[in-house]
């Protein structure tokens, strides 16, 4: 039986890619991944395999600092070997499926999500997402992505606690938010987490605070080349159009006023109204009874996140800081050095006003 690679995983067919990998020493995890899984002898010993080689991933991207880009790549040539692999043993789709499942999530860093228990700490969760774009400039980097590399584990003393950081990185692809992925990953977190602040890449020159997100979808294509419009299918009933940021805005204003780049709290969303009729564009957020078109962040998967992000927030009943920021649009990695010692000012400031 023949498991198609996926438009994603053929991407990394592209030579910069290849150079990408050596450059980085991470071309040496496909084939150390496919020995171990070859002398897997059942699909119990397969699942040990990829979640040891999963972690590995996470864990060497993560010290490794601030490319993106080898993690990303790498991670797809070990999904499109696993899809493609055809065992001695009988492997269902199923636990073929279950296998990339714990594949994503352990080199996402999304099952490396835990803290010190005790009450010294400040427990920060910070996400990103992977590049994308990826067919007309497979060499791109995602800050988002790699400010996520940057904060895992960051510590640092606020009055006389420490905040502590764990960080991961999610596709940008609408059939996993479909799956769940978001809700896997913070649901859990929103019941003992501090804070839960999602990042992802914005337009260029400018930090932005997103402060509405909406429940709509606007057809972006993702990295599997593919398009969603309409409500998004968030669980549980009553989704409303309009989650709200809870960050502190006018802290993280003055902790990076001195910054390079200008930081802007974007209040801006698309509505039809609630009587219905054209779409109408609101600079100071929604009028009661709208139906969202774009939340401040867009109609794409970044705006999806803040909206997950925040629904979880709304649900658990805690008054925890929770919102999303856009970061800069850089053009190469040196500036992302840049923009990173920025994204540490934000978080600090969230931290700062985390109460106990």
């Amino acid at each position: 039986m023949h498991h198609h690679t996926t438009f994603e995983e053929d991407l990394a067919d592209h030579p910069d890619v290849g150079l990408i990998l050596s450059r980085s020493g991470f071309d040496a995890a496909e084939p150390l991944f496919g020995t171990d899984l070859r002398a897997s002898a059942d699909p119990a010993q397969a699942r040990e395999t990829v979640v040891a080689h999963a972690s590995r991933l996470w864990t060497e991207a993560a010290r490794d600092g601030v490319d993106d880009r080898p993690l990303y790549w790498a991670r797809l040539a070990l999904s499109a070997q696993l899809r493609s692999w055809n065992p001695d043993f009988p492997l269902s789709d199923a636990e073929r499926g279950e296998l990339l499942h714990l594949l994503e999530i352990g080199s996402r860093g999304i099952t490396k999500l835990d803290f010190p228990p005790g009450d010294r700490w400040i427990r920060m969760v910070v996400t990103g997402f992977d590049p994308f774009g990826l067919a007309d400039d497979p060499e791109c980097s995602n800050p988002s992505g790699a400010a996520a590399l940057d904060l895992n584990g960051w510590t640092f003393p606020v009055g006389g606690r420490t905040a502590v950081v764990r960080t991961a990185v999610f596709p940008v692809r609408w059939a996993d938010f479909d799956d769940g992925l978001v809700e896997e990953a913070l649901a859990e977190q929103h019941e003992s987490a501090d804070a839960v602040i999602t990042l992802s890449r914005g337009r260029p020159g400018r930090f932005d605070l997103e402060e509405w997100n909406g429940l709509w979808r606007g057809g972006g294509r993702d990295n599997l080349d593919v398009s969603r419009t309409g409500r998004a299918p968030v669980p549980g009933p009553d989704a409303p159009e309009w989650t709200r940021s809870s960050l502190p805005h006018e802290r993280i204003l003055a902790a990076t006023e001195d910054g390079p780049y200008p930081v802007v709290v974007n209040t801006e969303v698309a509505e039809v109204p609630s009587g219905g009729g054209e779409t109408v564009v609101r600079p100071d957020g929604p009028t009661p009874g709208s139906a969202s078109r774009r939340g401040g962040g867009g109609g794409y998967l970044s705006n999806e996140i803040a909206y997950r992000n925040t629904l979880l927030r709304d649900r658990s009943g805690r008054q925890i800081p929770a919102g999303h920021v856009h970061l800069p649009r850089v053009d190469d990695l040196g500036e992302n050095a840049v923009v990173l010692t920025q994204v540490r000012k934000i978080v600090a400031a969230v931290a700062a006003a985390c109460r106990q």
